[in-house]
């Protein structure tokens, strides 16, 4: 039921929902939507430290903008800071207040004159006296800060997946939004805008450990056990509305503008992990064991291409932790190097790559290079080409098998019906042959690659070499993808985000190659590497005895007779 403008005696854009709709009429938008009137209700509140959480498209920075000019409506005297992630962002913001104030016939009256500031980095209103401080002012989340003044600080997406992708980085944008609490003048508010790019957000700490009130929109109506998860962050107008009518459950609490059938479409394209995170601002970490694989249970080591110590023991000691290595796992997981190496370097027993074709659409073609040795599995090269059958693709598998020695190459036939294997073959006759080998997988993926990596990686047995995660974090940088999405294609982020349930990643190409290398060695696995250890001993001991009874007798032994 959309809310009209109220008939009051006193002005009615006191009422920053009447003030909004009045903006939105000028824009020629279509009037605010119930859930856009209660984020207006929410910002005119009068608490302090708030975080408005809304789902990616609801209009919160919109909303905001007009709430900016709203305080300077009833108090010209104001000064507002807008802070983003990126300076541009911010400016973008001030850019759009500045344009209203010159075109809303009811803002006018606040147009800067030319003696005043009018950028789009900082500008005044008419009425505001001298200042240092403007009345509206942009700067970027790691931008000059100190020195600056405002009643009224906004936070509008400060994090992003380019500055909360690492536990380095989530700390420094942690750090820096302490600085706001210096720049806020007496009884001044700070409202944080944001959707959560990670699973250890930002928004969270400032919930739990910094008194910021919560408020959370999401774009579909809750179950009854997801209502307990949410608790009081949960808007009000979404949890009435689903307690009085429990047939709302999984459909779009915004239907005006987002169809249950294009929510189930972004979610395809996000994944199941990555709609929770920016449709349902879900952030929880309750169920741990729905992420089955720990980035801490792997040995992260620099790897001779040739030989490598017949154990390595793992340990997850400070000490041994990798702290130059970007960690894009969730919160406390971690990189840890080998406590220590058992035996002398031996050469590895086989090499085999795995190849994941790719689909249609924004696929890779994954693929993965892994040697075994006395049970261990070596990751030695792991990554994503664009593309799937054509021929700079093909070459580029073919000259990695070259390279790296491949024993065998192993090959996806689900996509193709075996087709790129009969591609791929006149490369490797003309450049490397190689064997080459096709396997067929009728078993849910997110299931199977859980149920092959969990085993090897919780036990230790899962060695990578360091400069296969320096190879993943490098290969999404620079890239411009819409959405964000280029993170999710790294190797170690859908490692530490996968679960059992269908769909929860949007891009699992990386994972899935390693996984069937892995799934490769799994029978030749049986073997233990103690075992392994302790049996070459007895055989050097064997040879060592032979040769000293035949230069001291002349004999040797043979089975359990001398000859």
């Amino acid at each position: 039921m959309k809310q009209s403008l109220k008939k009051t005696k006193v002005d009615p854009l006191v009422d920053f929902r009447n003030f909004m709709a009045a903006i939105w009429r000028f824009l020629k938008l279509p009037d605010p939507t119930d859930i856009q009137y209660d984020i207006g209700n929410f910002l005119q509140g009068k608490d302090k430290r708030i975080v408005i959480q809304g789902f990616r498209g609801v209009g919160k920075s919109w909303i905001t903008a007009a709430y900016c000019l709203h305080q300077l409506y009833l108090n010209p005297q104001k000064n507002i800071l807008v802070v983003s992630a990126s300076k541009t962002r911010s400016d973008d913001f001030s850019t759009f207040c500045l344009r209203l104030l010159n075109e809303v016939p009811f803002l006018q009256h606040l147009m800067p004159t030319d003696s005043q500031r009018q950028s789009k980095i900082s500008f005044d209103v008419k009425p505001a006296r001298a200042s240092q401080q403007p009345s509206v002012k942009s700067v970027g989340i790691f931008g000059m800060l100190t020195g600056s003044r405002a009643d009224l600080l906004i936070c509008d997406d400060a994090e992003t997946p380019n500055n909360s992708l690492t536990t380095g980085m989530r700390a420094r944008l942690s750090e820096s939004i302490k600085e706001f609490d210096a720049i806020l003048k007496p009884h001044g508010r700070i409202i944080f805008l944001g959707t959560p790019q990670c699973e250890t957000s930002i928004y969270n700490i400032l919930s739990k450990e910094r008194g910021f009130k919560v408020r959370k929109w999401i774009s579909r109506y809750p179950t009854k056990k997801e209502l307990n998860e949410y608790g009081e962050t949960l808007a009000p107008i979404i949890r009435n509305a689903v307690e009085l009518n429990i047939e709302l459950v999984g459909k779009s609490t915004e239907n005006t503008r987002f169809s249950d059938k294009d929510l189930s479409e972004r979610e395809l394209s996000y994944g199941r992990t990555g709609f929770k995170l920016q449709y349902q601002l879900d952030t929880s970490l309750a169920d741990l064991d729905r992420y089955p694989l720990k980035l801490k249970d792997l040995i992260v080591t620099s790897l001779d291409p040739e030989v490598a110590y017949e154990k390595y023991v793992w340990a997850s000691n400070p000490e041994l932790q990798h702290q130059e290595l970007p960690m894009v796992g969730l919160s406390g997981d971690a990189y840890y190097r080998p406590m220590d190496t058992v035996g002398e370097p031996i050469p590895y027993q086989t090499t085999v790559m795995s190849i994941d074709p790719s689909g249609r659409g924004l696929d890779e073609t994954g693929f993965a290079i892994c040697k075994l040795l006395n049970g261990q599995i070596f990751v030695h090269a792991c990554g994503g080409m664009k593309g799937g059958f054509e021929d700079v693709v093909l070459v580029k598998l073919v000259k990695l098998a070259k390279k790296h020695k491949v024993n065998k190459i192993i090959n996806e036939s689900n996509m193709g019906g075996g087709m790129y294997t009969q591609l791929l073959k006149p490369y490797l006759m003309k450049e490397y042959p190689c064997e080459i080998e096709e396997v067929h997988h009728n078993i849910q993926k997110e299931r199977r690659i859980s149920d092959t990596l969990e085993s090897v990686i919780s036990s230790h047995k899962l060695i990578v070499d360091e400069q296969v995660v320096k190879d993943d974090y490098a290969s999404i940088q620079n890239v411009n993808e819409s959405d964000n999405q280029s993170l999710k294609r790294m190797l170690f982020y859908q490692m530490s985000r996968l679960t059992r349930d269908k769909g929860s990643l949007a891009f699992d190409d990386r994972l899935d190659a390693l996984s069937m290398a892995v799934g490769y060695f799994t029978e030749q696995m049986a073997h233990d590497a103690d075992r392994a250890i302790y049996e070459r001993k007895n055989d050097l001991m064997s040879q060592e005895l032979d040769r000293f009874m035949d230069n001291a007798v002349g004999y040797r032994s043979k089975g359990n007779t001398w000859i």
